[in-house]
């Protein structure tokens, strides 16, 4: 079954700072949407909204046609942050705790989690201190942690930022995997390549408004808007 987020009208303001204003999104699952800006262009706020951190002002979103808020979006949504936190613990007990505070049986928390690691290309790494790994296996255990979840909507706020050139492949790769499943994906990148490998659709997002959203193929070929084609040109710096 195809899931569909609409996000309608968003506006969220800090003291007199208008983070977002009036955005409006459409995700379907099976397709990756990758949001793009510079710097303060909105991009965490609105990913932050979107994982129920944080409640907007104005607007309303919508899964399925049921209108949704910030207590359910915690329930449905996980987001993976760019500086991936570990407790001072084994691979393992970092995955397990948000099993085990749902409930989940022993046995059923092994057998998941053990899977999970093998998609995430770290089988042999759960007695290892998650502490310790370096910054693209912390990534992948962070990806791992929000798989075990199942959420209905995943958030990726610069999943590989700097990261070494290999350990992005790899996270790139379980991301296009988790792509087949029914899962709405949101990435946030400021690596244009990057979107052109993984997006099927972009949003362009600049001073909290949404300049555009079309397909990867149409935004970097055919783009419509002078302010997105500087931004592709790099015009606009980060």
């Amino acid at each position: 079954m195809v899931l569909n987020l609409q996000i309608k009208n968003l506006t969220k303001k800090y003291d007199s700072l208008l983070a977002l204003d009036s955005v409006s999104l459409n995700l379907v699952s099976g397709n990756i949407l990758i949001l793009v800006g510079v710097n303060g262009s909105g991009k965490t706020t609105l990913l932050r909204i979107l994982a129920g951190l944080e409640k907007p002002d104005v607007g309303s979103i919508v899964l399925d046609s049921s209108l949704i808020h910030s207590t359910g979006l915690q329930q449905i949504a996980t987001l993976v942050f760019q500086k991936t936190t570990m407790f001072n613990r084994s691979v393992y007990s970092n995955l397990e705790f948000g099993l085990k505070i749902r409930g989940y049986a022993r046995e059923v928390i092994q057998k998941r989690i053990m899977e999970t690691l093998e998609s995430v290309g770290l089988e042999g790494f759960e007695n290892r201190n998650a502490k310790k790994l370096s910054g693209g296996e912390q990534q992948r255990v962070a990806l791992a942690r929000a798989f075990l979840l199942e959420p209905k909507i995943l958030l990726l706020d610069e999943p590989t930022s700097n990261l070494d050139v290999n350990s992005a492949k790899i996270i790139e790769k379980v991301i296009l995997e988790k792509k087949k499943s029914n899962t709405l994906i949101l990435l946030s990148t400021h690596n244009l390549f990057q979107a052109k490998r993984l997006g099927d659709l972009i949003a362009h997002i600049h001073e909290g408004k949404i300049v555009i959203q079309t397909n990867v193929t149409d935004f970097f070929s055919k783009p419509k808007n002078s302010l997105t084609e500087r931004f592709i040109k790099g015009d606009i710096q980060f």
